[in-house]
């Protein structure tokens, strides 16, 4: 029997001299990265229209009363037959089924809501007076699923009937591309929100110098022009009709150089509220039901912006030893800063007699994505024993239809059933609907929560 070496003996130098390739200088990073951007704009353009647009599909009545309006196709139909001002969809072939925007099925949904049974849920929970939640997704182990959980995440709250807002803090721009955003530079991103915070800041402190007499700080073109900035110029529409977006590209990472240039000049400044502060100032909690934060794969400043601003903290990882180990630490840095921040804050406000900072959140998840119970649920139940209820009960599997959608550049939501076999369809929305079902528990006890204690303040 003839024994197979293994590839790595007896390679020959000369050979290996010839596959090496001339030496790559700094200019070849430019000729990859050209590379890259000319493939990027070949995959981003799979599904658009001639416009260059991205546009989400129509839906079905089978999957309307299957997945979106909990009534049977029969009585759909009558409804609609019953209330010609209604929209009455598109068929592709005469008497064929008829097919709805997303607008559509959303009005539809108003209209049994309004006239339909009062024992069925048409429309999300949503108490009123209280503002949109916030949710940051996050984890410094690049690789987990973190965007795709939140683009998936966004799109499920839409179809569920809630108004959604994605910010994009990663400037990879993931987020930002699947949603079809298009962001110039970093003053179309959240950049000039946390400038604008921290020029406000400076503005007040230099008053304070100037009643102590001291020289104040001068405001740069930056800080000047950002006072300017509002946080709905910097929203832009997506092919979703209840999903905005306030993009991310390249430069936004310049805030991670920045930020702390202006904490050591500002040492006062609260850098950890400018997100949520500007996005309150500005009345955007009051605009949306549920905010999406997808953060960089790093504990930067950004990403400390994101989570102290959300309510509700996600963190996918996959179920391996050096993704549960990564994680592990993640939640080790997360406790170390924010601790170092409470300490930093409370030593003052104890001096002072005012209240003390404590960071909270309504609930904090690890979630498993990439799932396969073949191989991994070992290790998964292990993960769950020592995580407790942290770890989501529900494991995100990876499935077909998730590679397929993956391969068109779009999320499992925008794919069109008819384009897959009807089971991996149903298969692979079912761990996206799980997952959504998981959040959305959360979501929705946490806003109940909030509304018993203001009606216990009233009281």
């Amino acid at each position: 029997m003839t024994s197979t070496l293994p590839p790595y003996f007896n390679i020959d130098p000369d050979q290996a001299l010839n596959a090496l390739g001339a030496p790559t200088q700094t200019d070849g990073f430019a000729a990859i990265a050209a590379a890259c951007a000319q493939g990027r704009s070949d995959l981003a353009s799979r599904g658009l229209e001639e416009n260059g647009e991205r546009h989400l599909r129509l839906f079905s009545t089978w999957e309307i009363t299957r997945y979106l309006i909990p009534v049977a196709q029969g009585h759909f139909r009558r409804v609609l037959k019953q209330n010609p001002d209604l929209p009455q969809g598109q068929s592709e072939t005469s008497g064929g089924a008829k097919w709805f925007t997303l607008d559509e099925v959303l009005r539809l949904r108003a209209h049994f809501a309004a006239e339909g049974s009062k024992a069925k849920n048409y429309l999300p929970y949503r108490p009123e007076g209280l503002p949109a939640k916030m949710v940051a997704v996050a984890n410094f182990k690049g690789g987990v699923g973190k965007t795709s959980t939140a683009a998936h995440l966004a799109m499920s709250a839409a179809l569920d009937g809630y108004k959604v807002l994605v910010i994009d803090l990663d400037s990879q721009g993931s987020m930002t591309s699947i949603f079809g955003g298009k962001v110039e530079d970093e003053w179309q991103t959240v950049f000039p929100l946390l400038a604008r915070h921290y020029a406000s800041y400076l503005r007040s402190d230099n008053q304070r110098r100037m009643d102590r007499g001291e020289q104040p700080i001068p405001l740069d073109d930056t800080l000047s022009a950002a006072l300017d900035v509002s946080a709905q110029s910097l929203i832009q529409s997506t092919h979703w009709p209840n999903i905005d977006l306030i993009g991310a590209q390249l430069n936004l990472y310049w805030a991670e150089f920045q930020i702390p240039v202006w904490r050591m000049q500002g040492g006062g400044w609260k850098l950890w509220d400018a997100l949520t502060d500007s996005l309150e100032a500005d009345g955007i909690l009051d605009e949306y039901d549920v905010i999406f934060v997808d953060t960089p794969p790093a504990l930067g400043y950004l990403t400390i912006n994101g989570l102290a601003a959300s309510d509700i903290l996600l963190v996918p990882l996959g179920a391996s030893f050096l993704e549960f180990d990564s994680t592990g630490r993640f939640f080790d840095m997360l406790h170390t800063t924010f601790q170092s921040i409470e300490e930093g804050e409370n030593l003052a406000a104890r001096a002072l007699g005012r209240d003390e900072l404590n960071f909270e959140w309504d609930a904090v998840r690890a979630v498993v994505t990439r799932y396969d119970g073949s191989q991994q649920a070992e290790l998964t139940a292990l993960m769950q024993a020592y995580l407790g209820p942290v770890l989501s009960p529900h494991r995100q599997d990876f499935t077909a239809l998730i590679g397929q959608a993956g391969e068109q550049v779009q999320g499992i939501y925008e794919a069109d059933y008819r384009d897959f076999n009807r089971e991996t369809y149903a298969r692979g929305r079912e761990t996206f609907d799980a997952t959504y079902a998981a959040f959305k528990s959360l979501l929705i006890g946490a806003w109940r929560r909030d509304a018993l204690a203001l009606q216990e303040a009233a009281e």
